[in-house]
């Protein structure tokens, strides 16, 4: 049996202790001041940084006594955020305990900010999602479940906020916790843990709670410390993917002390593994968009400086071929004769960003991997109801909304569904005119439709 020793040089930088997590939930639900609690009980925290939050926190008399501070100033870091004491933009940090290190997004909680958690939430390993415990399960809390149920985010952890509200109710934390299990269950979430915390005053954050005696389950920190990330979920036996993102080339432009002779004619690769495992000696397709796949084999992997043997998501890397195919930014190399064949009909859900509806026929870009193609919107098939979760049927999607549409491509690419390849079957769809992002996109299987093109773009 192999042990993590023998594989360091191969998987290291694959399968590191980071984790990120996204916090998500309603207005004044307490997640500032609950990241704020963690980055201040995990030490996290620089002196001076303290020190600024202290004598903010004194003028503005928080806490009604001296030396009370105000946790949720160390992630609202926008003027604005400050002076109305809320969250508009997405404010990431980042701290780290003996057992891990952490990336965490605070969202804004407002609706009209959904768009933000939707960004913070689509790279994260885990939401935690904030309700509070005197308002129960609302409307945002269920828009929230929603994103992360589209976007498969592995784990969700709900953090019932303010129980010192509400006398640390047992009774009161059970009837949220079996709501909000009924939802997961509704939306397909089979990951999602309930902890009484306080992030005012601490319980159950980082330190376990006297006052909640009646709850034997982790802390938040030890259970963000005890959740595997998605690339250690990832199995290794997954079929390789690799978009492609620059070619190098250096043609004589070396760094000083590079072997001119030995990189004279250089040629590689450069991108993201973001499935699977590659070695040297592989066979790979290559994948060119609205062109057939061309095999060959992979004949070097570099990182750095160095030659491997092999890498494994999500390690970037330059990867060098046997032949000297025309390849380019844009182009997908994979597993040989694992890519599904090609198609120009993208069947997707989207969570809709911007405050422009979205209507048949408007014309789009869709951004796949590291290709990009001009798009036009065939149907607007349905928008998620949220209050049944079930799709009804729609002709437009507004700010906001969450729906399933039908896009015919320019060219053809290798599509994959996202409930199987998270990576590999996110898209966005872009404004042509403006360069704005319009929506986050999501691969569903295709449907069989054979039918010819009804529009030409």
């Amino acid at each position: 049996m192999s042990t993590l020793a023998e594989t360091a040089e191969t998987t290291t930088l694959a399968e590191g202790t980071l984790f990120r997590f996204a916090t998500a939930g309603s207005v004044d639900d307490g997640k500032s001041t609950l990241v704020g609690r963690l980055l201040h009980d995990s030490k996290a925290i620089l002196a001076d940084q303290l020190d600024a939050v202290a004598r903010t926190s004194e003028a503005r008399g928080f806490g009604g006594e001296k030396g009370g501070l105000d946790l949720a100033l160390l992630t609202d870091g926008l003027r604005a955020e400050r002076e109305q004491g809320i969250t508009i933009d997405v404010a990431y940090r980042y701290f780290a305990t003996d057992r891990r290190t952490f990336i965490l997004a605070d969202c804004p909680g407002h609706v009209q900010y959904t768009k933000n958690t939707v960004t913070g939430a689509s790279t994260a390993d885990a939401v935690v999602l904030l309700i509070d415990a005197r308002k129960g399960v609302l409307e945002q809390t269920r828009r929230h479940l929603s994103v992360a149920a589209l976007l498969r985010v592995p784990h969700v952890v709900v953090a019932v906020n303010k129980i010192d509200l509400v006398d640390f109710s047992e009774p009161v934390f059970t009837a949220i916790a079996d709501d909000v299990a009924r939802l997961a269950s509704e939306l397909g979430l089979r990951d999602a843990v309930a902890v009484p915390v306080s992030a005012l005053e601490g319980d159950n954050i980082v330190d376990r709670s006297d006052r909640t005696a009646w709850y034997a389950g982790p802390t938040l920190i030890e259970l963000l410390e005890s959740l595997p990330s998605t690339d250690e979920l990832g199995d290794r036996a997954e079929a390789f993917r690799f978009p492609v993102q620059t070619v190098i080339r250096p043609q004589g432009a070396l760094a000083p002390g590079l072997d001119e002779a030995e990189f004279r004619d250089y040629r590689a690769y450069a991108g993201q593994v973001t499935e699977g495992v590659v070695r040297v000696g592989d066979r790979v397709s290559v994948v060119t968009p609205g062109q057939g796949a061309r095999e060959t084999t992979v004949v070097g992997i570099d990182v750095a400086g160095r030659a491997l043997e092999e890498a494994a998501a999500p390690l970037s890397v330059a990867l060098r071929l046997a032949d000297e195919f025309d390849v380019a930014r844009g182009d997908t190399i994979a597993a040989a004769g694992t890519l599904p064949e090609s198609t120009a009909d993208l069947y997707g859900s989207l969570a809709w960003l911007s405050a422009k509806p979205l209507r048949e026929g408007a014309k789009v870009l869709v951004k796949h991997g590291t290709s990009t193609v001009r798009g036009l919107v065939r149907a607007v098939t349905g928008k998620l109801d949220l209050d049944s979760f079930e799709v009804a049927p729609a002709s437009e999607l507004g700010l906001n909304d969450i729906g399933e549409v039908q896009i015919r491509l320019a060219a053809p690419l290798p599509l994959e569904p996202y409930a199987a390849h998270r990576r590999t079957g996110a898209f966005l769809v872009i404004d042509p005119q403006d360069g704005n992002t319009l929506a986050a996109g999501m691969v569903r299987p295709h449907p069989g439709d054979t039918e010819d093109e009804r529009y030409w773009i």
